[in-house]
């Protein structure tokens, strides 16, 4: 029976699998058995019992220095029937057949000591002798804990009884507790858990790893924990090698969740890294220093609306463009009160004037007429569709060639003077011609028909244009406005001399 039991634990040795590491480097043993021995019959002693205890020393993975000490209680199978104690201490050397690390660890042994056969009553019979033993054995590591583990032996003693020429067989089987003293985890990922515990051996150096020694992920980015110096990065986002977020255009928004990549710098963006323009301007929120601009309003490149002719309403709503500085304007930015020349042009297609002075028989303008021009300037830059003759008129004295060469070269002063300092006045817009006394208004034959004579016109010559802009305009008759009417224009001058040599 004792044989058969002892075949099973050899079949278990060697069939016990490979483990992952348990204590390495050269930590103590001890062990605490128990078990049943056989004694050899030539040993007149009944099977019992057998109880022992172990002190070892790992000396390398493969080889344990094991000091031993077995005790079986027994009786002897005499007539008698005697109490009978059998006693044995020694030094082993365990050869292991594994790593002693590993988590089964089967083994061989041989050694030897000193023994102690005594039988108890009368009369007293005691044998003390030398022995030899061998056996074989595995130490299964328990599950609770790395150091401790289920120890299964089996031991022959050798040991020869009193008046015998050959040794006796002793054999015994017993099982037990071993403990490793001493030592170091055995850990290959240096994770803090034990390889025989570490389901995922292989983790990098610095993760940190849950209780079976995987690495942990918190956020889901594909860099572990200890090692993402980003640890609460937002899902999908794109992240370097350390787990932090790229941000390629600098929005906020990390890339992977950004879905308009190429932000301008400085520019507000919603939760998908989309820049937002909340006046709809064309510049984006964050760029935009006017970020409340009417809509429809032309903006520079800051989103602020421009205001050319500085009435107020903003270019691209404005549809007087050209308005003078400081008249009234409506909500479209055209005036709400309009001059005398005005209204003269928009009526007749035509402003008059017959108080612009020259130099005489020269074409050279007057400081004093300067005024007069610039009214109708600042009238006539409001209205870039219209293209307007200067033409300039003369009284009948003198000759008609003269007259003709007299009146022209006026009629170009004024375009000239105009185009220098009214640069909003387009050059295409204006032409100039001479008519001399060709077109009278009054008759020349008395002082003041011929100062009518004398004059300057601006006409306009796309009368469709014309059309167009009079529906345009909403006009108030200058009494009819809020704001006072400006002082009326200065009386005309009394006409010069006639210029025309007789």
């Amino acid at each position: 029976m004792l044989r058969h039991r002892i075949s099973l634990l050899c079949l278990g040795l060697v069939l016990a699998s490979p483990a992952a590491a348990q204590i390495m480097g050269r930590p103590f043993e001890v062990s605490g058995q128990a078990g049943w021995n056989h004694y050899d019959l030539r040993a007149r002693m009944e099977d019992g019992p057998g109880y022992a205890g172990t002190l070892g020393w790992r000396a390398a993975p493969w080889v344990v220095l094991e000091g031993q000490a077995f005790f079986g209680p027994t009786h002897a199978d005499t007539v008698e029937h005697l109490k009978h104690n059998f006693f044995a201490a020694g030094l082993d050397v365990r050869l292991n057949l594994r790593p002693g690390e590993s988590r089964d660890v089967p083994y061989l042994f041989v050694g030897g000591g000193y023994a102690s056969s005594s039988t108890l009553g009368h009369p007293p019979s005691k044998l003390e002798r030398g022995y030899g033993t061998f056996g074989m054995g595995l130490l299964h590591s328990l599950r609770s804990s790395q150091r401790w583990y289920l120890r299964l032996q089996a031991r022959d003693i050798l040991f020869r009884e009193r008046d015998a020429d050959e040794f006796s067989n002793d054999l015994g089987v017993s099982v037990g507790l071993h403990y490793v003293y001493g030592g170091k985890t055995h850990d290959s990922d240096l994770d803090g858990v034990r390889d025989w515990l570490d389901t995922c051996p292989n983790t990098p150096l610095g993760a940190k790893v849950d209780a079976h020694g995987c690495p942990i992920d918190s956020d889901g980015d594909k860099v572990f924990d200890g090692l993402d110096k980003c640890p609460g990065t937002p899902p999908g986002c794109t992240v370097d090698k350390t787990g932090c977020p790229g941000d390629a255009d600098g929005d906020g928004v990390c890339d992977g969740v950004d879905t308009c990549p190429d932000t301008p710098k400085g520019a507000s963006v919603d939760a998908k890294g989309c820049p937002t323009d909340t006046d709809g301007d064309g510049v984006l929120d964050g760029i935009d220093q006017c970020a409340s601009t009417q809509k429809g309003c032309t903006v520079d490149e800051k989103g602020c609306p421009g205001d050319a002719d500085k009435d107020g309403v903003c270019d691209g709503l404005d549809q007087c463009p050209n308005t003078p500085e400081g008249l009234r304007v409506d909500e479209h930015g055209c005036p709400i009160e309009v001059s005398e020349k005005e209204t003269e042009l928009l009526d007749t297609g035509m402003i008059r004037l017959q108080n612009i002075n020259f130099d005489t028989g020269k074409t050279t303008i007057k400081p004093e007429s300067f005024p007069v021009l610039e009214e109708v300037a600042h009238i006539l830059q409001q209205y870039p569709t219209l293209r307007i003759q200067i033409g300039g008129h003369t009284d009948d004295r003198g000759s008609a060639r003269l007259n003709d060469t007299l009146s022209a070269g006026r009629a170009a002063a004024v375009l000239e003077y105009m185009k220098q300092n009214f640069p909003a006045i387009s050059s295409s817009q204006f032409t100039s011609k001479g008519y001399g006394p060709s077109q009278p208004i009054a008759p020349n034959s008395t002082a003041l028909g011929r100062a009518k004579n004398r004059r300057v016109e601006f006409k306009v010559l796309n009368t469709d244009a014309l059309r167009i802009e009079r529906e345009k305009r909403r006009f108030l008759r200058k009494d009819e406005g809020a704001k006072p009417a400006p002082p009326p224009s200065p009386a005309p001058a009394p006409a010069p001399a006639d210029t025309t040599k007789r």
